[in-house]
């Protein structure tokens, strides 16, 4: 069976909010929520793809060495 907890619910502005408790906690500091019926799911975002990745990079401060690469002439048969 699923761990369960009553929670209490309140308001902040416009919007209703709910406490998640530390045993709930979800990784990350972004999460996902969907209606499925009448109950409200949260899970934790996926990882961003690739270009969310790269702008976490930073610039190689050496550029690329140059490589040697001809184009391959075609074989004939």
């Amino acid at each position: 069976m699923c761990e369960q907890r009553r929670i209490k619910l309140f308001r902040n502005g416009r919007y209703q909010v709910v406490r998640i408790p530390m045993e709930f906690e979800l990784p990350g500091d972004e999460a996902i929520m969907r209606r499925d019926g009448d109950r409200l799911v949260i899970e934790p975002a996926r990882k961003r793809g690739l270009l969310a990745l790269l702008k976490t990079m930073k610039p190689l401060k050496k550029g690329l060495p140059a490589i040697d690469d001809p184009v391959p002439t075609p074989k004939i048969c």
